[in-house]
């Protein structure tokens, strides 16, 4: 094999493979190195099969309400291992595309563990510790992130995010550890296959950096679901075996659970690249890009999470995409970060676009924003006599009526969220909301009737 390429890709997750592709498309020799499965944190850890599992749990409510509807179900149960096990399918399944389309795209795959042995060279290891280097002129970082344990005693017998999948069932009772998106979205997936979910929290409000009056509207929908939320905890040991667990914490002493789940935060995965001996200088446990993603050495860039600017997979994409069509398609883009859409796949969805009130006050002084709210039971819990709240929040600045911040807490936020991220990052003002025609009946359709 020829071992000097154009470009060197460390990563086969969402970033890495969209820059590899589009690098190739511009007639670029490239290679992408990877020793885990091709498709990444989100394809295969992460986002996709944490939606279905998303989709799996809400069937269970929908089914106890069907009667409400004429449909007569009988014997509702959730077999969590065909769940499981379906999910892994769907994984599987993309995880051979992404190669397919690696082969189709003229991207070289070398299976292995890439680490640096100069600025422009990467050797690569296999699991049967054979070795080879490759050359390029220039190399993407593109290795994303791994999540956290805490240092305390019996911290490994505590899942992270990853072991969730790897699963054939759950037990009755689990205890969670955080309050971020990680934490909620798990704790409300479980929730709803049936298990008893007990969640630890070291601060005092569920998702810190969302709208904290949203947050708090999740948090009464999740504990009126029966999860057991609790704030000002600090995790101080673990012991006992799997299935048989107990966690001491400085509140209550012990609890005793059948598993922990640690979603206390990701970091980068840098370990095993040989920073130090090429020079590469952190940010903290990140690499330090500027504004084009190129670290301090001036052939090597880094990309998505590795960079720490905003930890979502199509910020990854667009970076990797910016990054191949400047350095081989001898354009001049750059990655826009106003305005980035955000999802928590809660139950029920929380989404978001724009800022918060508590930044819109401390940025633009309370007396310059007006907040715009409705908060409703929606048309699809009605039947079902569900207590279930929608909650949609604008913020806007009275100036210059421009819409700052759009909230919303309810069924599809997401979908709906996604479409007015494009309105609010055109400058959309509260009048052309207003102007909008209503589609009825919708939840979205309060979004511009709101006064």
């Amino acid at each position: 094999m020829d071992q000097t390429f154009d470009l060197i890709v460390l990563g086969a997750g969402s970033g890495g493979l969209a820059a590899a592709k589009r690098a190739a498309s511009y007639g670029a020799r490239v290679a992408i190195v990877e020793g885990d499965r091709v498709g990444g944190t989100c394809v295969i850890k992460g986002c996709v099969p944490k939606k279905l599992m998303v989709y799996g749990s809400q069937y269970l409510e929908s089914l106890k309400s069907a009667s409400k509807y004429g449909a007569q179900i009988n014997n509702i149960r959730v077999n969590k291992s065909l769940l499981l096990e379906s999910i892994r399918e769907e994984v599987d399944r993309l995880n051979k595309l992404h190669i397919e389309f690696l082969a189709k795209s003229n991207v070289e795959l070398i299976r292995g563990w890439g680490s640096f042995s100069s600025p422009k060279s990467i050797v690569v290891k296999n699991m049967k510790n054979e070795s080879i280097e490759l050359f390029a002129k220039n190399i993407l970082i593109a290795v994303g992130g791994i999540p956290c344990r805490p240092n305390i005693p019996g911290a490994s017998l505590g899942w992270v995010s990853d072991d969730v999948f790897l699963q054939s069932s759950f037990p009755k009772e689990l205890v969670i550890i955080g309050g971020g998106y990680i934490a909620c979205e798990f704790a409300c997936i479980l929730n709803g296959l049936g298990v008893q979910i007990k969640q630890l929290i070291r601060g005092n409000h569920l998702l810190r950096g969302f709208d904290k009056e949203v947050s708090l509207s999740l948090q009464d929908e999740m504990l009126s679901k029966g999860i057991d939320i609790r704030f000002g905890t600090e995790i101080i040991s673990i012991d006992g075996s799997q299935g048989d667990l107990n966690l001491i914490d400085n509140k209550e002493g012990t609890h005793k659970c059948g598993a922990i789940l640690f979603a206390t935060g990701r970091e980068p995965s840098l370990n095993l690249l040989n920073l130090n001996q090429i020079g590469v200088e952190l940010e903290g446990k990140s690499i330090k890009v500027d504004n084009k993603n190129l670290t301090s050495i001036s052939n090597i860039y880094a990309i998505g999470d590795v960079s720490n600017k905003n930890n979502l997979t199509p910020v990854a994409i667009e970076e990797g995409r910016v990054f191949a069509d400047n350095l081989f398609g001898n354009k001049s883009r750059s990655v826009n970060y106003n305005y980035i859409p955000k999802a928590v796949f809660s139950q029920p969805e929380f989404a978001t676009v724009g800022i918060t009130e508590e930044y819109a006050n401390n940025f633009y002084g309370k007396k310059n924003i007006k907040i715009y709210k409705a908060k409703f039971r929606s048309m699809s819990k009605v039947l079902s006599k569900s207590k279930e709240k929608c909650f949609l929040k604008l913020i806007v600045e009275i100036n210059t009526d421009k819409i700052l911040g759009c909230h919303m807490l309810g069924e599809n936020a997401s979908e709906i969220i996604q479409m007015a991220s494009i309105a609010i990052s055109m400058g959309a003002l509260k009048s052309d909301f207003d102007k909008t025609m209503a589609l009825h009946p919708t939840i979205a359709e309060e979004f511009v009737t709101m006064t």
